[in-house]
């Protein structure tokens, strides 16, 4: 009964979408920040962070599974990638939307436009567009080799998605701390991914 639960769909959505339910009902509230600021601005990070979360958790996946073959919960975990990639699109369109009301006019938003760590931005966030609506099996079979080769366009949306975050808060600390250990994995699994094709050669 509870293996049932914990692998149905609704309950994973249900897990994935919590972290957004105080962020709702702030905003629902209309109380301002801590600092006095908007509640648009205030969520900007945590709304970011959960998105760079959620797409570093599907990233690192396939090198944890070659890590740890025997594993039961990275395995279980594998077979649900895409809902960590689609719960990173999630976050992503609640942070863009946000700053699209933060800025509050379209000559404001382009007026910042091309500023290192907002372009990166958008950028990953145009990236994750097409990543999220083909992230289901209709779209496996549809385009065939083809997804593959689109899915991989995750590492564009990663590093943007680094970028955006050193620039737009001005520091490395914070970003690194989260995308070191996905780098150090995306590492292991080149590593290995070439000494297999030395082997087999």
């Amino acid at each position: 009964m509870l293996k049932r639960l914990i692998d149905h769909p609704y309950f994973i959505w249900a897990l994935l979408a919590l972290p957004s339910v105080p962020m709702v009902s702030e905003l629902a509230s209309g109380h301002t920040g801590p600092n006095g600021e908007p509640m648009t601005e205030y969520l900007l990070h945590p709304t970011g962070e959960f998105a760079a979360r959620f797409l570093i958790i599907s990233m690192i996946l396939t090198p944890l599974w070659m890590l740890f073959p025997r594993s039961g919960f990275v395995r279980w975990m594998v077979k649900r990638r895409r809902y960590f990639g689609v719960a990173a699109f999630g976050y992503a369109a609640l942070h863009t939307v946000l700053y699209v009301i933060d800025m509050g006019t379209l000559s404001a938003i382009l007026g910042e436009f091309l500023l290192l760590g907002i372009w990166t931005g958008w950028l990953a966030m145009f990236v994750f567009l097409p990543l999220a609506l083909s992230s289901n099996d209709y779209s496996v079979r549809l385009l065939g080799p083809a997804w593959k080769t689109l899915h991989r366009t995750v590492y564009v949306a990663s590093v943007a998605t680094l970028l955006h975050w050193i620039f737009v808060h001005n520091g490395f600390g914070p970003a690194l701390v989260h995308f070191a250990p996905l780098a150090a994995l995306e590492f292991y699994r080149i590593r290995n991914s070439l000494r297999r094709s030395q082997v087999l050669g």
